[in-house]
C-alpha cells in the first residue's frame, strides 16, 4: 500500500521554530486544521546546473499530477528532518549517496495545511530511479526552460515559491 495515502500516519506538530508541540494524523494535518508540521525539500541539480523535477503522481491527495521539488515530504513522529530527508529521497528516487546543503526554512500555507519546510539543495551525478508508485517521472530542466513555464500552472505553487527563492540566492 501506498505510505502516502494511509489516513493513520503521524506527523509531529511544531511551532514556527521546529520544537515539535504535539502530534497528530496525516488526515488531521490536511483537514484544514492548519496544524504546522514539518516537510523536507531537496533541490538536486546536476553539474550543468539543471535542476531535476519530479512529475507528482495521480494519486497524490495534494497538487496531483503536477511538477513539483525533486524530493519532499512529511516528517514522520519521532523522526529527525535528515533522517526524513535521506528516507524521501531514497523512496521516491532512490538517491541514497548525497552531500545535502542546508538552504532555508520557511513557512508554507495552503487551502489545506500549513506546513514548515526545510529545504536543502544537491549536486548529483549518480543515477536517479525514480518509484513510480511516488512519483510518474522526472527529468533535468534547465532554469530557462522552468521560467518559460511559470506561469502555465505546470508546477506546484510550493516549488513556484521555492525556484524564486533559489533564483535569488545564486543572484
Amino acid at each position: 500500500m501506498n505510505r502516502h495515502i494511509i489516513p493513520d500516519e503521524w506527523f509531529p506538530l511544531v511551532n514556527e521554530e521546529g520544537e515539535v508541540i504535539g502530534k497528530s494524523t496525516r488526515r488531521e494535518c490536511h483537514s484544514g486544521s492548519k496544524l504546522l508540521h514539518p516537510v523536507v525539500h531537496l533541490h538536486i541539480f546536476n553539474e550543468d546546473g539543471d535542476l531535476y523535477l519530479q512529475k507528482r503522481s495521480e494519486h497524490k491527495d495534494i497538487q496531483p499530477g503536477k511538477w513539483d521539488t525533486a524530493v519532499g515530504g512529511h516528517v514522520d513522529y519521532d523522526e529527525s528532518v535528515m533522517d526524513a530527508l535521506c528516507r524521501e529521497s531514497k523512496e521516491e528516487l532512490g538517491v541514497e549517496k548525497f552531500t545535502p546543503v542546508f538552504l532555508y526554512r520557511y513557512i508554507f500555507e495552503s487551502e489545506i495545511e500549513r506546513e514548515l519546510v526545510y529545504s536543502f539543495k544537491t549536486i548529483y551525478a549518480g543515477q536517479i530511479q525514480p518509484d513510480l508508485n511516488e512519483v510518474e517521472t522526472g527529468r533535468f530542466w534547465s532554469v530557462n526552460e522552468i521560467e518559460a513555464k511559470m506561469k502555465s500552472g505546470a508546477f506546484t505553487p510550493n516549488f513556484q515559491y521555492e525556484f524564486t527563492k533559489l533564483c535569488s540566492l545564486s543572484d
